[in-house]
């Protein structure tokens, strides 16, 4: 499948996906967004990221055994926000993110994004990761396909590490859920850019001024 959207809308309309039908991601949308993370910048160009796709159904059910009871162990045990709540999005968050919980094998594929060795001089461990993270979940909405970014998994590495083979001196970094999503794409919520942007010196905020 080819893009249809181009960069901004893709940025503009990139929400968390954690909900998917059981229809099959292909092979040819796996490589090209896989390949479009490989193109992010990274640090002397060490490129230091692999990717485990894992579709087989056994595989998928003892990740999402782990992520589960990681979720059970964190954020289960807060109180879910109520429907009524004053923040109503924040309501919607902890669903979404309760049902990804519940429901993690069901995505057709799972991408594992590891890296190799820890952080390289002044950069953290990840500055190098992150980046090929976005690019991925920007080429899959770009190919309508929905996706999200989590870590709960990290609480069980060990145990994730050993069902895929993943060797002792590599670092899993994100679960990557790939799917054609069940949701809407569009516009996420978010502050206004003017109450996050200090110009010069922090606390030093303007206005936009209009296009001429």
């Amino acid at each position: 499948m080819k893009p249809t959207i181009d960069v901004f809308e893709a940025i503009g309309t990139l929400r968390a996906m954690r909900r998917s039908s059981d229809e099959p991601v292909s092979d040819d949308d796996l490589w090209t967004i896989i390949e479009a993370a490989t193109m992010a910048p990274s640090g002397g160009n060490r490129q230091p990221w692999n990717f485990v796709v894992i579709r087989d159904p056994e595989t998928k059910r003892h990740i999402g055994e782990y992520y589960r009871r990681a979720w059970d162990e964190t954020y289960g045990k807060l109180p879910a926000p109520p429907p009524s709540s004053s923040d109503e999005g924040l309501g919607r968050a902890y669903r979404s993110a309760e049902h990804l919980a519940h429901h993690l094998a069901d995505a057709p594929v799972l991408i594992m994004v590891t890296t190799r060795g820890a952080g390289f001089g002044t950069s953290p461990t990840g500055s190098s990761i992150f980046p090929a993270v976005q690019n991925l979940m920007l080429a899959a909405r770009a190919l309508g396909l929905g996706s999200t970014i989590t870590t709960l998994h990290r609480m069980y590495e060990a145990d994730v590490k050993k069902l895929l083979a993943i060797p002792d001196d590599v670092e899993t970094m994100a679960l990557i859920p790939v799917g054609h999503p069940r949701g809407r794409f569009g516009p996420p919520r978010r502050v206004p850019v003017e109450e996050v942007v200090f110009w010069e010196k922090w606390g030093t905020t303007r206005g936009r001024k209009p296009a001429e």
